[in-house]
């Protein structure tokens, strides 16, 4: 990547903490000096490297948002068991629930594809900044200057000629202000090898999601196959296990407090030079986002608490719905706590001093502030309704898929029929993992606490005419689902008995595919271009503030996390996040025997775990009698580093990372060291389970073992 000149201006207060950032493997020099002084004993070329094998070939970019890395010369993949999870669940029955029991494959033989699955492996990273600026101006409109990016980076693609097993995209770092080629070989074929029981790879379930202490063995095992050429291949019988570049030895000497740590993978998303006005926008969207997905999360308990089968078929629904949910939470609280709009706010006002200190600052960044606030005050009342849609209707799960019966009553009469068979095969996979009368239940909340609160009752004209004709929305559900022919895969072939006109009309009439139609009718003509108008104005601004904020601080910046391959870097530390509480920075089997509890799902724990533990048969993986499950460190990470290999200053793994903490979950908008800490599952707890819990040997013999006690 570029340098970026950074110029002193003038003394203001702005600080990056010492173990803060995401940063490219392509470090400076400066940087690797500091990773040196921490502790990395690593060359630069044995992180990052286009012509031999370094670091950045043992991590993959694993499905569309978590991180996996090799860990055998047979392509063998460590990630989350929350990352595999849904995968897991869907090679799961009654008669072999995985979830449940966990799964080992034996040999190859035994292993299970999945459709749909993709590993990719960074392959490299080129700056081609100037080749996406190429004829744009700082006088063009914002819509011109996208339209001339648009078609560059189009073309630079295009010249790539990139095939169906590699990935090539133009990425934008710095709010706009720098682009990079990166290019992915991507794997097609990845198979299911192990999966410990939920009861480990789960264990505290979202009882303890982003909480500490944790006890959780989350991970996973899967491989990646080849064709007999060691490449990229669509699914066969006669693929076999790929030999990557490069994969990490696993050492089992241990870690302890103040231990350098490295945690290398694809993080997500973050907005760390976003100004007070972002902050103040997510603060306003957080409780409700938060609220929809309660009512939501409070039927699936008690649905799932009472029946295995639905357990089963909505185990990965509830996971998904819960995550995201207990983040927004704990990030609003973080935000709080650190009083992040009062800080950013003490930073624009020395900002705002530079930017107005000559014609030239004036110019280009004296309204840059102003602008913000503008925006804001007017983007986020329509926001706030976007995720009442988003959040709040189409919480619902059948209305996400109103929008097949559109070609329905949209064809002509002679094709009713044959896209109804369309629509059927399309819905089959939905409806055998959909339970109508939790959806009544779902669309019941929703519309009570829309009705409570008078969001967009008003604004749908079928919605409110609900609300006005029937006593409660219990009444009005029970109607809807009961006569509605959208709801199961059998009803919906009751249909053809129909001419097509009445099938057409039956649709049509249906309510819900009235509150479908209307709502996103609602959303493209009120909302829609007026979002986009408001995000449109946000990315030039954000992209100006980043520029003038590198122009500046006399500070090497990292960019914003945006799922590109990244390294950060702390060491393991105890916390304190509260006054009158610190946090030890291990967690024990101990701990999991002291927390089980048969009546709440979350703390049940498998009696051969037991077992080995009153035994303390722990083989290798003990220190003094005491097996390590988890550890923290104050790495900074976000979404995607789920599944990241965390390592040692040799480059070792030591651990697989997980989770943040609750307190956390801002740090994707303001880092602080001391509040802010990763969470892993340490290498030894996961050799643990797969010899001596799965007695896996085959898995353990191919995993290259270190000890340097």
């Amino acid at each position: 990547m570029k340098k970026i000149i950074l110029i002193i201006i003038t003394c203001i207060h702005y600080s990056i903490s010492a173990d803060e950032g995401m940063w490219l493997l392509t470090l400076s020099k400066e940087k690797y000096e500091e990773l040196k002084k921490k502790g990395l004993k690593l060359t630069l070329s044995e992180i990052y490297n286009t012509d031999s094998a370094s670091i950045k070939d043992a991590v993959v970019l694993f499905g569309g948002g978590c991180t996996g890395s090799f860990i055998s010369a047979n392509g063998l993949v460590l990630t989350n068991h929350h990352c595999g999870y849904s995968y897991i669940q869907r090679h799961s029955t009654i008669e072999h629930d995985y979830l449940t029991d966990g799964f080992w494959a034996k040999n190859y033989a035994e292993e299970l594809a999945n459709p749909g699955l993709t590993v990719s492996v960074l392959e490299s990273m080129e700056d081609v900044t100037n080749k996406v600026l190429l004829n744009v101006s700082e006088v063009m409109t914002e819509t011109e200057r996208n339209m001339i990016i648009s078609n560059n980076i189009k073309k630079i693609i295009e010249s790539q000629k990139p095939s169906k097993f590699t990935k090539i995209d133009v990425v934008t770092f710095f709010n706009g202000n720098v682009y990079m080629l990166v290019k992915y070989k991507v794997f097609k074929d990845v198979r299911l090898v192990g999966a410990p029981p939920s009861a480990i790879g789960k264990f505290g379930g979202d009882t303890d999601n982003w909480i500490w202490p944790r006890h959780t063995g989350d991970f996973a095992l899967f491989r990646v196959y080849a064709n007999k050429n060691n490449e990229p291949a669509e699914y066969s019988p006669d693929n076999v296990p790929y030999k990557p570049k490069k994969y990490f030895k696993v050492s089992i000497s241990g870690v302890k407090e103040n231990d350098f740590t490295m945690v290398i993978g694809f993080p997500g998303k973050t907005n760390e030079y976003c100004p007070s006005y972002t902050i103040e926008h997510v603060m306003s969207i957080n409780p409700i986002r938060i609220k929809l997905r309660e009512l939501r999360l409070e039927i699936l308990k008690t649905a799932m608490d009472t029946n295995r089968a639905i357990k089963i078929k909505y185990a990965s629904k509830q996971a998904s719905i819960a995550n995201y949910w207990k983040k927004w939470i704990g990030e609003l609280e973080g935000l709080k706590f650190l009083k992040v709009v009062e800080k950013k706010k003490e930073f624009e006002k020395e900002f705002d001093g530079w930017a107005n200190i000559s014609y030239t600052n004036i110019e280009k960044y004296g309204n840059i502030l102003n602008d913000f606030r503008e925006v804001y005050k007017n983007y986020t009342p329509l926001a706030i309704k976007e995720n009442l849609i988003h959040e709040g209707i189409f919480g619902i799960e059948i209305l996400t898929k109103i929008n097949l019966f559109e070609n329905i009553v949209k064809c002509n009469d002679t094709a009713v029929k044959t896209n109804l068979k369309i629509v059927q095969q399309s819905l089959m996979g939905f409806y055998n993992n959909y339970i109508p009368i939790i959806d009544k239940q779902t669309f019941i909340k929703i519309f009570s606490y829309f009705a409570q609160n008078n969001y967009l009752i008003n604004e749908i004209p079928t919605i409110n005419k609900l609300n006005r004709k029937f006593k409660n929305w219990e009444e009005c559900a029970n109607i809807i689902f009961n006569n509605s022919y959208l709801t199961s895969l059998q009803k919906l072939k009751e249909l053809e008995k129909f001419s097509p006109s009445k099938i057409k009309k039956i649709i049509t009439n249906d309510y819900l595919f009235k509150i479908y139609s209307e709502v996103i009718y609602y959303f493209n003509n009120y909302l829609a271009s007026r979002i986009k108008k408001y995000k449109t104005t946000i990315d030039s601004l954000n992209r100006l503030y980043t520029k003038a904020q590198l122009e500046l601080i006399a500070k090497e910046f990292y960019p914003d996390a945006n799922s590109t391959l990244r390294i950060s870097y702390g060491n393991i530390k105890k916390y304190q996040p509260r006054d009158g509480i610190i946090y030890n920075w291990y967690t024990t089997l101990d701990g999991i025997i002291e927390k089980e509890d048969t009546t709440i799902l979350d703390y049940v724990v498998p009696e051969k775990l037991k077992t080995l533990y009153y035994k303390k048969d722990y083989g290798k993986y003990a220190q003094n009698d005491t097996l390590t499950v988890c550890f923290i460190a104050n790495n900074h990470t976000t979404g995607g580093n789920s599944g990241s290999p965390v390592l040692n200053a040799y480059g070792n793994l030591i651990g697989c990372n997980f989770d943040r903490t609750w307190e956390s979950t801002m740090s994707d908008y303001y880092y602080n060291p001391d509040r802010c800490r990763n969470i892993s599952v340490d290498i030894r707890y996961v050799l643990f389970i797969i010899d001596k819990f799965a007695e896996a040997k085959n898995i353990l013999n191919e995993i290259e073992i270190v000890d340097y006690n």
